[in-house]
């Protein structure tokens, strides 16, 4: 899953919010430097990944992608997943999209010195091109696909993914409906055990 569904999957836990989106950039046991709700939230990352790059629903997704973008098929079905949860925001959200972007966005400011510095460098483009909200659109994912091209100085292909996304609408939705479920529910419990 890609940046917004992370942070969602994290429930209202500011700790774990943070802990959540710089997993990435925290590798092996390097989580036990952070404090414990921030490592919980590394941890639950590493969870939902797992889950994830294991589901049955998920292949299908990228099958449908591999053709032309091999390995890159799975970033971009988290991308593409990350497109259809800010579309239909507010079947999982009582808080509207842009205030709950507005608030994370507010967090990462109050919360700048615990990031990485990777995660440091890229959050004022980040906030500046305000990615979260703009996955709501076609155009806004296209915006992001190009972006992954450049950092794969143009290997990936990624930004004519965007064809695929189109022609495979309403299958790639209900893919992601049906797995997202799924998901939250995996998460919650993963919470619970973490």
């Amino acid at each position: 899953m890609n940046f917004l569904a992370h942070i969602y999957l994290s429930g209202n836990d500011e700790s774990v919010i943070i802990g959540n989106f710089i997993a990435d950039g925290i590798k092996g046991k390097r989580y036990e430097k952070y404090p414990p709700k921030i490592a919980k939230g590394i941890l639950l990352h590493r969870g939902i990944d797992t889950f994830t790059d294991a589901h049955p629903i998920v292949h299908q997704s990228t099958a449908r992608l591999h053709k032309n973008y091999s390995h890159y098929s799975g970033v971009i079905v988290d991308i593409l997943y990350d497109h259809f949860l800010a579309k239909n925001w507010s079947k999982y959200s009582d808080v509207p999209l842009d205030k709950y972007v507005q608030d994370f966005y507010e967090l990462l400011r109050e919360n700048f010195t615990i990031l990485p510095p990777r995660i440091q460098r890229m959050m004022p483009y980040m906030i500046a091109d305000n990615w979260l909200l703009s996955y709501a659109t076609v155009e806004g994912i296209s915006k992001i696909l190009a972006q992954m091209n450049v950092r794969t100085k143009g290997v990936s292909k990624m930004n004519l993914a965007v064809a695929e996304l189109e022609e495979f609408y309403e299958e790639f939705e209900a893919e992601f409906t049906s797995f997202f479920d799924e998901l939250i529910i995996f998460s919650k419990n993963k919470l619970n055990e973490l």
